[in-house]
């Protein structure tokens, strides 16, 4: 493994389980330093303890305001900088039509998966830009590009953080902060198989046979989208959305 983000250090979202647990631990593994944030105690500081170190947790609910202020201090505390924030954590929403959907679900939906995007970046760009540039990954969803049926929330949610990368790519490129995002596919975590429900296999085979590739999406797939785009390989690059999807948005 090379070592693309050694002297890094690195806020991972949802760190705790799915796509959050395997970028934290390639960002490990890549030589960075990184704060396991999520609102599972257990499965953080699980994740924390196992990758040794350079990782800590710090639990959190990233949609509260004095939660986010809090945690980008903390890892400022903790390693002494802040270079890289990855905005993962998100949750889902069973298939449901328009007009059964509980506000309380569209709320959640976007104050889980947009309005904690906000509140990082707000409290972090002052520590990136103080700093001389950073990067910004923002989890979004192939939903935003190709909507599914019954799924009009949270496909909205993810539109608006295509929107919202986009617009901050702009906003802070003069700061040299680069803020793209990655757009996954269905892929198995746990936040897929929650959105599954009832019927999970027959759904889980349709969805892999209209995938190009054949499979679902991996966590270590967007592991190594991330490194990459966290990475001085990738610093020509900002305001994209990188499809991790197997050819799905192509089909």
């Amino acid at each position: 493994m090379i070592d693309r983000l050694s002297n890094k250090v690195a806020i991972v979202t949802g760190g705790g389980s799915g796509f959050g647990e395997a970028i934290s631990e390639r960002f490990v593994a890549e030589g960075a330093n990184v704060l396991i944030v999520d609102i599972d105690q257990s499965a953080g500081s699980e994740v924390a303890r196992r990758l040794g170190e350079n990782a800590r947790f710090f639990h959190a609910d990233v949609a509260v305001e004095s939660s986010v202020r809090r945690t980008v201090d903390y890892a400022c505390e903790a390693f002494g900088q802040l270079d890289i924030v990855v905005n993962n954590a998100g949750v889902a929403s069973p298939p449901v039509a328009i007009e059964l959907m509980e506000e309380a679900l569209f709320d959640r939906l976007f104050n889980t998966n947009v309005k904690s995007v906000f509140l990082f970046c707000r409290h972090a760009v002052p520590v990136l830009r103080a700093a001389g540039g950073g990067s910004i990954i923002n989890t979004a969803s192939t939903s935003a590009i190709k909507p599914r049926p019954m799924n009009a929330g949270y496909a909205a949610s993810k539109a608006a953080v295509l929107t919202l990368t986009k617009a901050l790519a702009i906003e802070l490129a003069g700061d040299n902060i680069r803020v793209n995002a990655l757009t996954p596919v269905a892929s198995d975590t746990p936040l897929f198989r929650d959105f599954l429900g009832d019927g999970a296999e027959q759904k889980r085979t349709e969805i892999e046979a209209a995938i190009p590739l054949g499979r679902l999406g991996l966590p270590s797939d967007m592991a190594a989208c991330a490194a990459f785009l966290a990475s001085d390989e990738a610093c020509f690059l900002t305001g994209i959305s990188l499809p991790v999807d197997g050819g799905w948005t192509a089909s």
